[in-house]
């Protein structure tokens, strides 16, 4: 398995166009692309689905945003999510996300799309904590549905002038360690999988 392409889908739960946690998303994946792997880069909002609804799933299926978000996160080994904390927590865009993610499609497992996937969590806010807040509550539902979070997390704050034109942090050392975050995720899932 010694080539054994190692696949991170890589998103931010900002639904904004100019997102900077879209920017940090952009800057780890650098890293594990770096490191060797494989980065699909989505945004949520392409993917738009409903509030999760058992009754819709059982008469309907998944709704077509839904269950291609799913599918993608079935398909790689591991993630890189960058969350704005929304009242101290993740947002609601990327909770109705991973509660459709978490769901059991025809013939498969509940979970499946997040059991023995390596995560690695992000934020930035123009505040001063960076966003910080929010990234417990999404290490705790990743957590509790199999997903192995690295535990080292990275909080950007003053958004606003953190990021350079060119979508790079002003900060050199800062920019290093994110996209070192991500080349962590890389790594960690080639010795997983060798």
């Amino acid at each position: 398995m010694g080539n054994f392409p190692i696949k991170i889908l890589a998103f931010s739960g900002s639904l904004r166009r100019d997102s900077y946690n879209k920017q940090l998303v952009d800057i780890a994946s650098e890293g594990a692309r770096k490191a060797g792997a494989e980065v699909t880069i989505i945004e949520l909002r392409d993917y738009p689905m409903p509030f999760y609804d058992g009754d819709l799933q059982e008469h309907e299926g998944f709704p077509e945003g839904a269950g291609k978000f799913r599918q993608l996160m079935v398909e790689h080994h591991g993630f890189l999510i960058a969350s704005p904390e929304y009242n101290m927590s993740m947002t609601a865009a990327l909770k109705n996300a991973i509660d459709w993610a978490s769901r059991a499609a025809s013939g498969e497992a509940a979970r499946i799309a997040f059991k023995g996937k390596v995560a690695a969590l992000m934020t930035t806010s123009t505040g001063y904590f960076g966003g910080i807040r929010g990234l417990s509550h999404l290490r705790l539902v990743l957590e509790s549905c199999g997903t192995m979070v690295l535990p080292e997390q990275i909080a950007v704050p003053k958004a606003s002038g953190a990021f350079s034109l060119e979508g790079r942090l002003s900060d050199g050392k800062q920019h290093d360690t994110v996209e070192k975050l991500g080349a962590n995720v890389a790594i960690l899932l080639k010795k997983l999988h060798s």
